[in-house]
């Protein structure tokens, strides 16, 4: 029997598109918005951000030098967080009434910049117990440590926890937990794998 029930943030709860981000972006530096990406990739920087190595003005301060990236603070935090869009993927509805059964727990890679602007702009997120963020695990899906952190936050054995996640390699570490776990396609989907499974609301 399923006693907590975890949610990936991004692409399950929250749709995002870094493109929005990187369009914003590439008329503050000398990079399109396609070789933004290219560019990110040959470092280590948002791998160190999301594991709460760095914070945020060391994080803005050097993806400004890597990006040669013209902007304050305070506008390159706008600009990050114009990736999220407005209509989440999973109806609040449904998760207060999940929330009355069962202990729910938002899983997620992200950071320091991200999560407060995501927790005020999406209210959905209050409805979660926990949080458990990379940044402050200090590891990202898929070490072992966030799920072993996730289980002892679900209060419960991992074969009592359900999770899902857009990525299947992550789906796929949280079984090697003993989790059940599924890759999220769509509100839909997530329905009928949460009824197969006696979970109600």
């Amino acid at each position: 029997m399923l006693k907590t029930l975890i949610f990936d943030m991004g692409k399950v709860i929250i749709p995002f598109d870094f493109k929005r981000g990187y369009d914003r972006m590439a008329p503050l530096c000398n990079y399109s918005p396609e070789q933004i990406p290219e560019r990110l990739r040959t470092c280590d920087l948002v791998y160190r951000f999301e594991s709460g190595e760095v914070d945020p003005q060391t994080f803005v301060k050097e993806l400004s030098g890597i990006l040669e990236l013209n902007c304050s603070f305070d506008e390159f935090r706008d600009i990050w967080g114009a990736i999220f869009l407005p209509e989440t993927l999973i109806p609040e509805e449904m998760l207060a009434a999940l929330r009355s059964r069962y202990r729910l727990l938002l899983l997620s890679n992200t950071n320091a910049l991200h999560f407060p602007i995501v927790q005020n702009a999406y209210p959905i997120l209050g409805l979660f117990h926990d949080h458990i963020l990379s940044y402050r695990v200090g590891a990202m899906k898929p070490s072992p440590k966030i799920y072993q952190t996730a289980i002892e936050a679900a209060q419960c054995a991992p074969e009592e926890c359900f999770f899902t996640d857009d990525i299947p390699a992550y789906v796929e570490a949280a079984r090697e937990h003993g989790i059940d776990a599924v890759q999220f396609q769509n509100c839909q989907q997530l329905q009928r794998e949460l009824r197969s499974r006696g979970v109600e609301w």
